[in-house]
C-alpha cells in the first residue's frame, strides 16, 4: 500500500563517543516529543548501528514538507541540537516506490 508523505533518512554521528549514551537517550526523547506533539509527523525512528556504535539513522515521514520544517522550529527540537551531540553525516529524501 502506498503512503504518501514526506520521507527522510537521517544518518547521524554521535560527536562524543564518551557520551554515546547520552545521545541516545536524548534522541529517544526528540523522537518520542515529535511523535506526541507533531500531528505532521508519523513516523521518527532511531536506529543505532551494532557495528559501530557511534552511527545512528533517524527515519521520518511528515505530512509534507512544511510540517518537517515545522519540525526544526519546535522548542524541544532547538534544544537538543543546540547540545551539539550529534553531526549529520548525510540525509536522503525519499519516495516510497509501489
Amino acid at each position: 500500500m502506498f503512503h504518501s508523505g514526506f520521507y527522510i533518512t537521517a544518518e547521524l554521528r554521535i560527536i562524543d563517543e564518551n557520551n554515546i549514551l547520552e545521545t541516545r537517550d536524548a534522541l529517544q526523547a526528540l523522537c518520542a516529543k515529535t511523535l506526541l506533539q507533531e500531528p505532521g509527523c508519523t513516523i521518527f525512528q532511531l536506529h543505532q548501528c551494532r557495528q559501530d556504535p557511534r552511527r545512528l539513522l533517524l527515519w521520518e515521514r511528515f505530512d509534507s514538507e512544511h510540517a518537517y520544517q515545522a519540525h526544526f522550529k519546535q522548542t524541544y527540537t532547538q534544544e537538543y541540537l543546540a547540545r551539539n551531540l550529534t553531526e549529520v553525516v548525510q540525509h536522503f529524501i525519499t519516495d516510497c516506490v509501489v
